[in-house]
């Protein structure tokens, strides 16, 4: 799921009603200031004003978000998200006024000065933002269409499947829906002549010389298969029923050349969801990196005296991501000449094959584990071995919260391997705060395809907090 219909465009869309939101503060400002004819009261200054309000943004995004103004479907309707729009203007005004008035009760760190030094200006706020909102908004669209029109931002579309919807697809998908059909799975009778150079006799051809960035699959046969084939590829998955058995779900069909289609995501991790999970772990991190500075500069200082040659830091390969590798940081908690081996190249080298045994069937463990050092086994107990992982978070190569990143080797015959990576891996997990090193492998995968499959922001804050609980009790830590 490398790309989806309209993610950038969402992404610019959140970007231009910031944008919007804070011009029509000014704006409001202005007009009641040096246009409205009317005397005026009040002292606060432009400046002042703005950043005061700029300060409450994040309460419009949540409005916006909640109104469905960055869906899809939403957004193909345009009288109906002119109407949101115009809600959205009333109730950020309002809800930031509320919110503003709740925290300032009682609180001497906050003036008591209203938050609109004059209700005209609020009135304004409010009709600027729904015209200001809708004017970016459209100016948006159009730059949108001029590149669509001209197949920049289109998506490789796979169509699979025996159906009438199938021949619709082909002959009627247009660059102004997002889409671009690259190639097709599907029996001669549903593909049009001028098709058949890239009609294809089976999904595993097609993906490995099309590596489509979606399938629209029609028809009623093998759904799992090419429902599973699209997730190990990392592409999206719609499903187009057939003409006679149409399923209707508010808010979730599209049409695209007047044929249904349903997007069955793998997580619920996707779209705006994703861009909202990014902000929130570069301010994190950027928080965590600075809290844990000086405890990295006092680590790499002792781990420099113990051993002055070795490095200090270690790079790790791991998987994340659509599979993508990526150097892990962690402070090095394994002796020299073990390092960068797999658990049971270095227990061969040892002279001790039979702890590879032991070390899988105990979960990844192994009482007094001998290549570690030390002070490693103590870094490791502590978890503080994993705090360079905070410059990871910050790069974009894990997140926060997510799966475990795992060696590639530790993937290579894992069955649900393209789901488990639909999304970032993280630096802590469910299977992390589950029990760690107490609970075997399959059970942290299960765990791992679970939060995968079952997101939302309120599980990412419970096992952030119980992350915080496990490192500070050494709960799992061995």
């Amino acid at each position: 799921m490398r790309k989806e219909p309209g993610f950038a465009y969402r992404a610019f869309l959140i970007v231009g009603d910031v944008a919007a939101i804070v011009f029509s503060f000014a704006f409001a400002y202005y007009f009641r200031t040096h246009i409205d004819p009317r005397e005026f009261y009040f002292t606060t200054g432009m400046g002042d004003f703005v950043a005061s309000q700029a300060l409450l943004l994040p309460i419009w995004l949540i409005t916006l978000t909640s109104l469905g103004l960055y869906s899809r479907h939403v957004l193909s309707h345009r009288s109906v998200e002119y109407w949101r729009l115009f809600l959205a203007s009333i109730i950020g005004v309002m809800a930031i006024i509320a919110t503003y008035d709740f925290f300032a009760v009682g609180n001497p760190n906050i003036s008591r000065e209203p938050l609109f030094p004059n209700r005209a200006i609020a009135a304004y706020t409010i009709v600027f933002c729904f015209i200001v909102l809708v004017a970016m908004r459209t100016i948006i669209r159009a730059v949108r269409q001029f590149f669509l029109r001209r197949n920049v931002g289109l998506i490789r579309t796979l169509i699979v499947g025996d159906s009438n919807n199938t021949t619709q697809l082909l002959r009627g998908i247009s660059p102004d829906s997002g889409f671009k059909v690259v190639g097709v799975v599907a029996s001669d009778k549903y593909v049009p002549d001028e098709w058949r150079k890239r009609q294809y006799s089976d999904l595993k051809t097609a993906f490995s010389r099309l590596r489509p960035h979606a399938v629209i699959h029609t028809g009623s046969k093998d759904i799992e298969a090419t429902n599973k084939a699209a997730v190990d590829h990392h592409a999206l998955y719609y499903y187009s029923p057939p003409e006679d058995s149409i399923i209707v779900q508010s808010g979730k069909v599209e049409f695209v050349a007047a044929v249904p289609i349903i997007l069955v995501r793998a997580t619920p991790l996707s779209g705006t969801a994703k861009i909202y999970k990014r902000i929130a772990d570069i301010i994190l991190g950027l928080i965590l990196t600075i809290l844990a500075a000086i405890p990295m500069l006092i680590i790499f200082i002792i781990q420099k005296i113990i051993d002055p040659k070795a490095p200090a830091i270690y790079k790790d390969t791991r998987l994340t991501r659509y599979n993508r590798e990526f150097p892990l940081l962690k402070f090095r908690s394994i002796k020299p000449e073990y390092s960068g081996m797999t658990a049971e190249e270095a227990f061969e080298k040892m002279g001790k094959p039979e702890l590879s045994e032991i070390y899988r069937k105990q979960g990844d463990y192994v009482k007094n584990d001998p290549r570690y050092t030390k002070f490693g086994s103590w870094l490791r107990k502590t978890s503080l071995d994993e705090i360079p992982q905070f410059l990871n978070v910050l790069k974009g190569d894990i997140s926060l919260i997510g799966p475990r990143a795992l060696q590639p080797v530790e993937l290579k015959d894992y069955g649900d391997r393209g789901l488990l990576l639909t999304v970032k891996s993280g630096l802590t997990g469910l299977a992390q705060v589950s029990g760690r090193r107490n609970i075997s492998f399959n059970e942290r995968r299960a765990l791992d395809v679970y939060y995968v499959q079952n997101w939302s922001f309120a599980l990412d804050a419970q096992i952030f907090f119980r992350t915080v609980a496990s490192v500070l009790h050494h709960v799992g830590a061995k």
